[in-house]
């Protein structure tokens, strides 16, 4: 697999989902849930969640991003609760037992490994029955709609006819992006049922941000996280967020 991985901090909404599986897994009564992170790079997700009161283990290959997930563990008091496991995402199987995790985080992974669907199937497995898989990836039609608005016609073109939505020829760091029909169907062959696909970041990373710290820009930042909320379940809006956010399901 390729060790880059797109950009995958997500936004507050994406989080929120994630507190609200967290808090059903404690509903089904598991009071401390167990939390696996695929691919968890420097613990953007896993501190958070290990500092909710979560059981996390990390699943990354990167050294540099396991050291910063150490310090940020450190710094934050979770060391304890947060397990790391240096190997690809492609080894999930073999590190983490079946029907183990409340949650499990597949997020900017699905682009760069050599095998996504064998990731999912791995996830699905680790699961638990009524536990959740969150995958977070990279969006083929925002890549292309991004080159095409700014002026990058021909790339913006091949991205769109490209099967993988990647440019091939030229320093891609991705192996591939998806669209949310690719992404539904890819979850649904691993047995999962999907429940949520949403969008992350619809126009947030495109439109002009406000460059002053007044009211006005407060506002206005207020206006764009509502119109981010609304627009993330909208389709075709959706459909052409940077990236996709699903929750997929193991019923069994």
């Amino acid at each position: 697999m390729r060790a880059e991985t797109s950009a995958g901090q997500g936004s507050a909404a994406v989080r929120a989902v994630l507190h609200d599986e967290v808090r059903a897994a404690r509903a089904r009564g598991t009071e401390e849930p167990v939390v696996v992170d695929v691919g968890g790079g420097s613990g953007v997700w896993a501190v958070p969640i290990a500092a909710a009161g979560c059981w996390v283990t990390v699943v990354e290959p990167n050294p540099n991003a396991l050291a910063t997930l150490e310090r940020r563990a450190s710094e934050d008091g979770v060391s304890d609760r947060i397990t790391v496991v240096a190997d690809d995402s492609d080894a999930l199987a073999d590190h983490v037992e079946p029907g183990t995790a409340d949650v499990v985080l597949v997020h900017s992974v699905l682009e760069v490994v050599d095998d996504p669907r064998a990731v999912l199937d791995a996830a699905a497995r680790i699961t638990t029955p009524g536990g959740a898989v969150s995958v977070l990836t990279a969006n083929r039609y925002a890549a292309v709609l991004h080159r095409a608005l700014a002026g990058r016609i021909a790339e913006a073109h091949r991205l769109l006819v490209d099967p993988d939505g990647v440019l091939s020829h030229d320093s891609e760091t991705l192996l591939r992006r998806f669209d949310t029909e690719g992404l539904t169907r890819l979850l649904g062959e691993t047995g999962l049922d999907v429940e949520l696909v949403r969008g992350d970041h619809v126009v947030s990373e495109i439109v002009p941000t406000a460059a002053d710290s007044s009211g006005a820009s407060l506002g206005w930042e207020k206006e764009l996280a509502e119109f981010e909320a609304a627009a993330s379940s909208t389709p075709p809006l959706r459909d052409i967020a940077s990236r996709l956010h699903a929750v997929a399901r193991r019923h069994r």
